[in-house]
C-alpha cells in the first residue's frame, strides 16, 4: 500500500516539478491521503465479512462440548 501511494506522489511530482516549500509538499500528501481515506470511507471493502462471521458462528454452534465428549 505504501508503494501505491510513493507512485501517486511521484506521478503528481513529475507535474509541478519543483515545491516553493515543505508546506506545499506536505499539502501534496495530504491532499493524496485525504482522497484514499474518503475511498475508506464510503464503506467499499475487498471482502464481506459478513459472511465469514456468520459460518464461524454456525461452526462454533455445531461443537460438541466437552460434557458431551465425556459421557460414553
Amino acid at each position: 500500500m505504501l508503494e501505491r501511494y510513493i507512485q501517486e506522489i511521484r506521478r503528481r511530482e513529475k507535474v509541478i516539478r519543483i515545491f516553493p516549500n515543505m508546506n506545499s509538499a506536505e499539502r501534496l500528501v495530504g491532499a493524496i491521503c485525504g482522497e484514499t481515506h474518503e475511498g475508506w470511507s464510503t464503506g467499499r471493502r475487498y471482502l464481506n465479512m459478513d459472511e465469514y462471521f456468520d459460518w464461524k458462528t454456525a461452526q462454533q454452534e455445531d461443537k460438541p462440548t466437552v460434557e458431551k465428549q465425556a459421557k460414553p
